[in-house]
C-alpha cells in the first residue's frame, strides 16, 4: 500500500476555561519540515511535539496550527496607554494628510499588541489531553494519506501497464524495421558502388554488425524487469517507498530513451513518445508518495 504525503487532520479539545482547535496539514517534501503555529502556552512542549509528529508522519512539509477558541476563557486586557499613543500619532498624521479618522479606533483595536489575552497556565493533565488530541489529528492525517495513496497506487499501476503494452506494440514493427534498414543500406550502396564491385558476404557481415548495434531486445528485457520491480515495490510492506519508486522510474526512463535512440523508425518513435508521456506522469505522482 502507498501513502501520499498530502494529508489533513483536525481535532478539538476543551480544557477547563480553554478551547483549542488543532489542525495538521501536510504536503510533499524531500525531507521532514515542521512548521508550528502555536499559542505561547505550548512553546515549552515544542520539542516533544516535534518528536511525536516526526515519528508518525516521517516525511513531508507539515504545518501544525493550534488555534485557540477565544470565545471562552479569556478576559480582555487592553493596553489603554498604547491605544492612546497610537490614536494621537495617527490622528496627527491623518490631519496632516487630510485623511478621515472615522475608522481609526476600530483599526487600532485590531493591533495585536494592544489587545492581549490573559490565560491561565496549563498543567500536566492539560498537556496530556492536548497530546491525545494531537494524536487524533495525526490519525486523521494518516487516514487521508492512506486514502489518497490508494488512488495514487491505482493510477501508477495503470500507467505501468500502459508502458508494458506499448513495449509489446514495438514487436509488430521490429521485423519491418530490419527489412527497411536492409533495403535502405542496399539502395545507398547501389547508388554509390557498381553492383559487380559489391562483396555480398562482406555486406551481410556489416549489415549484421549494424543491426546488432540497433537491437533493442536487451533494453526491452530490462524495461520489463524495471516495470515488474516497480509493481513489486508498491506491494512491499514498508511504509516509505516514494524515493525508491523514484529511482526505479529513472531506470525505466533510461531504457525507454535507449530504445528511442536505437529504433530508427517513425512508427516506433511514436510509441516511444507515448511511453515517455506515461513515464512523466508517473514521475509527477511519485513525487507525492511518502
Amino acid at each position: 500500500m502507498l501513502y501520499s504525503m498530502t494529508g489533513y487532520g483536525k481535532s478539538a479539545i476543551k480544557l477547563s476555561d480553554k478551547s483549542y482547535i488543532i489542525e495538521i496539514i501536510t504536503l510533499n517534501s524531500n525531507s521532514l519540515y515542521l512548521n508550528f503555529k502555536v499559542v505561547s502556552d505550548l512553546r515549552s512542549k515544542e520539542i516533544e511535539l516535534r518528536k511525536i509528529i516526526a515519528a508518525q508522519l516521517i516525511r513531508g512539509k507539515v504545518d501544525l496550527y493550534f488555534q485557540e477558541d477565544k470565545s471562552t476563557g479569556l478576559s480582555a486586557n487592553l493596553n489603554f496607554n498604547l491605544i492612546e499613543n497610537y490614536y494621537q500619532q495617527l490622528t496627527r498624521f491623518a490631519h496632516d494628510k487630510n485623511i478621515s479618522t472615522g475608522d481609526l479606533l476600530p483599526a487600532i483595536l485590531r493591533f495585536q499588541d494592544v489587545n492581549k489575552a490573559e490565560l491561565a497556565e496549563l498543567n500536566e493533565a492539560d498537556f496530556t489531553a492536548l497530546f491525545n488530541a494531537i494524536e487524533t489529528a495525526l490519525n486523521g492525517v494518516n487516514k487521508f494519506r492512506q486514502d489518497e495513496g490508494g488512488q495514487l497506487e491505482k493510477d501508477l499501476r495503470e500507467r505501468i501497464n500502459i508502458i508494458q503494452q506499448h513495449k509489446l506494440a514495438l514487436l509488430s514493427f521490429e521485423e519491418i524495421r530490419v527489412k527497411k534498414i536492409k533495403e535502405k543500406l542496399q539502395q545507398e550502396l547501389n547508388n554509390h558502388v557498381p553492383s559487380e564491385a559489391i562483396d555480398k558476404h562482406r555486406f551481410e557481415e556489416e549489415l549484421i554488425y549494424y543491426l546488432e548495434k540497433m537491437d533493442i531486445n536487451e533494453e526491452k528485457v530490462r524495461l520489463e524487469s524495471h516495470c515488474n520491480y516497480f509493481i513489486e515495490t508498491i506491494r512491499e510492506p514498508q511504509f516509505e517507498k516514494g524515493k525508491k519508486l523514484g529511482f526505479i522510474a529513472q531506470e525505466i526512463g533510461r531504457e525507454i530513451n535507449t530504445i528511442g535512440s536505437k529504433s530508427n523508425d517513425g512508427d516506433m518513435q511514436k510509441i516511444v513518445v507515448q511511453m515517455k508521456d506515461e513515464l512523466e506522469k508517473i514521475k509527477e505522482q511519485v513525487l507525492n508518495i511518502l
